[in-house]
């Protein structure tokens, strides 16, 4: 019997940036009467789009979400950013998603970040439609963007709707499986069984096509057609189904999303063969150290995962959740269990963008926002009390590219502290570090236009002025050799003076031994306790830094001999005592300077190795080898200063055209070259 759950939907809406997929969500809400006409991203009333950063800069910038009904089927529909530097959200959005919707150019083709994330759904088994969109474009090509597809992804790729006309003669969809045309006027569509005779030696041409590779899914569907028996509709749509579910193809669907045309055509198609919830493999949890799959089930014990947290200006925090197992009911008490806090689902929302309607339930499978809960961030299992269950986590790539920030007014301190850490509980793809030796605090994303992005929603949602400047390097220094030196602190200006002697041993040491500190006074010249006050005075001097200004590292300091007075030594004279003896030892053999240096691998296209390689040249890089990688990639590992590549990511991708990744860790430091 088909349960509520099996009508669940969960739709990943991908591709690159410009693809024209908030204009098919916003087709989509139209067709499903949610919104009384499609808003445009030109004009910023679109309903996914709905932060000011996005309507400031015409594009998507966060995950949206809309949920609403469509035949018997609940959708939710996720619009990811198709922008490469927010590749966090698509990851998040393939994460909860059962398929995907690629929206593809219908005028450029596939482009870079449509191939990545192709890969990316690949990667985590999800099934996957294409839409070419834009057909009503002039110099739109549904044979030529559809070869290229086929050249990039191989076989599998399997067209099920052929196109009316093209440009502004574009009109409607042939169906390769009934046969019949869908011909749209103002959106409205009309389906006839007539084919338009231009097309009509195509049309079933490629019919005959799609049912021979379809009744391949099947065995006894082919050997019924190898004998000449017709296959019905039916059979044939099943059969599709099924081999979408295993990967075996992907189907193609084409149409225009701002002109609203094949627009129903594809969410019925979608529902109809797209996999349940229920139909997927379960989601994989930890479970007291061990590792195993939850299935969806509305029986089984409740269990949420919390995969985007979003501010609101009106309700503060939305969680998005997917309900993972069991049934949750509002005013239900979960576990969070990162926190163990526990947190009541005071309101279950049903999501549109930013307009939220209150519901009763959710069950396995469906996606839902809740608010006022006590302290959820991304990527947290809600569960129920005593159980050791979490959702396993999603790994994002490292963040690649930093700016440093400070508030403009003392006032303001506290306040981004707090911002920053909401911030990052939003978008854990971004990453903030508050360096002790350069003391700055540093936001890291994805590139420049994630970072940015991501101050202009500071400074806006908490009213914060800000002032960025360059990442500083975190330089060290080291003693050029070994010396003997002696501080003396000696001060009397009445009643009880200072005075304390030290002579001391100072030598350099391998790089990242730090700092050791040695006792060879003999006969009492100073006493124990004051001896320790000495290498605490070295200590404190070296992180004030050395000749350039930087802490001294590396460095062995040896107390040799020393004097003291009964009445005047005392622990601050020695601390000072020790750090003039190493000032005096900086004076005798000076510093070298030492500079941080970073691992870098760098996986781009074969054809590129060449110039990736000579720019690292050109940045003092040393190359330590080459690895082959999937689809005739190369991955490039080298040792780079790391003053080198502040600017990296941003590079890579102007070199590459957006096809390179990086991934950067620190490896070690090592003398910098005097003209450096």
């Amino acid at each position: 019997m088909t349960t509520k759950r099996d009508l669940i939907r969960n739709i990943a809406l991908m591709g690159h940036q410009g693809n024209g997929k908030t204009s098919l969500a916003e087709a989509m809400l139209f067709r499903a009467g949610v919104i009384a006409r499609p808003g445009r991203i030109e004009s910023g009333n679109t309903v996914l789009d709905s932060q000011p950063e996005e309507r400031d800069r015409t594009q998507s910038l966060t995950l949206g979400l809309a949920s609403f009904s469509w035949g018997d089927h609940q959708v939710n529909l996720l619009d990811p950013p198709g922008y490469a530097d927010f590749v966090g959200d698509a990851m998040t959005a393939l994460r909860v998603a059962d398929v995907a919707i690629f929206v593809i150019d219908g005028v450029s083709g596939l482009q870079v970040n449509d191939e990545l994330l192709w890969q990316a759904a690949s990667d985590m088994s999800i099934p996957r439609v294409l839409f070419i969109n834009k057909l009503d474009k002039e110099r739109a090509s549904f044979d030529t963007v559809l070869g290229g597809i086929r050249a990039r992804f191989g076989s599998g790729i399997e067209a099920v709707d052929l196109p009316i006309g093209e440009a502004s003669a574009f009109a409607g969809v042939a169906d390769l499986l009934t046969e019949h045309v869908i011909l749209y006027d103002a959106g409205s569509p009309t389906t006839s069984d007539e084919l338009p005779a231009d097309i009509a030696d195509l049309e079933h041409e490629q019919h005959e096509h799609l049912v021979e590779d379809v009744v391949e899914i099947e065995d006894d569907l082919l050997s019924r057609y190898l004998d000449g028996e017709d296959i019905g509709v039916a059979e044939l749509e099943h059969a599709l189904s099924v081999g979408f579910a295993t990967g075996a193809l992907w189907p193609v669907l084409c149409g225009s999303a701002v002109d609203g045309i094949a627009v129903d055509r594809l969410l019925d198609f979608v529902c109809r063969i797209a996999p349940a919830p229920s139909d997927a493999p379960g989601i994989e949890v930890h479970d007291d150290g061990q590792v195993r799959e939850v299935p969806c089930d509305p029986s089984g014990d409740p269990l949420a995962y919390v995969f985007k947290t979003q501010t609101d200006e009106y309700v503060g925090q939305v969680a998005l959740m997917k309900i993972v197992s069991g049934t949750v009911h509002a005013d239900d008490v979960l576990v969070n269990q990162r926190t163990g806090v526990k947190e009541r689902l005071h309101n279950l929302l049903r999501v549109i963008g930013n307009k939220h309607t209150a519901i009763d339930s959710a069950r396995a499978g469906d996606i839902v926002g809740a608010i006022k809960l006590t302290d959820v961030a991304t990527g947290d299992t809600l569960a129920p009390l005593g159980s050791a269950l979490s959702v396993a986590p999603l790994e994002h790539a490292p963040a690649v590219y930093g700016i440093a920030v400070a508030a403009e007014s003392a006032g303001d301190e506290d306040k981004l502290s707090t911002a920053l850490a909401e911030l990052v509980n939003d978008d854990p793809t971004l990453e903030v570090i508050r360096d002790n030796e350069t003391h700055q605090t540093v936001i890291r994303g994805a590139g420049d236009i994630h970072v940015q992005v991501a101050l202009t929603r500071l400074q806006r949602r908490y009213g914060i002025t800000l002032r960025t400047e360059p990442v500083k390097i975190a330089y060290r220094e080291t003693l050029l050799g070994s010396t003997e030196a002696e501080g003396r602190h000696k001060k009397q200006s009445g009643g009880h003076g200072q005075f304390g002697v030290a002579t001391v041993r100072f030598e350099p040491l391998p790089r990242d031994d730090g700092y050791e500190f040695v006792d060879e006074t003999r006969g009492g010249v100073i006493p124990k306790p004051l001896v320790s006050a000495v290498g605490k005075g070295i200590a404190e001097s070296m992180s004030r830094g050395g000749r350039h200004g930087f802490p001294l590292v590396d460095l062995r300091a040896t107390v040799l001999d020393g004097k003291h007075h009964s009445v005047d030594s005392d622990d601050f004279s020695f601390r000072m005592a020790g750090a003039l003896a190493l000032s005096a030892a900086i004076d005798k053999v000076g510093t070298l300077v030492l500079e941080p240096i970073d691992r870098l691998e760098v996986t781009v296209p074969a054809d590129v190795q060449g110039d990736v390689m000579a720019d690292l040249g050109r940045r003092r890089g040393q190359i330590e080898g080459t690895e082959p990688a999937r689809d005739g990639e190369i991955t490039v590992i080298a040792s780079v200063p790391t003053s080198e590549i502040t600017d990296y990511a941003v590079a890579l991708r102007s070199m590459t055209h957006g096809r390179g990744r990086l991934a950067l860790s620190f490896k070690c430091y090592q003398e910098r070259p005097e003209s450096h």
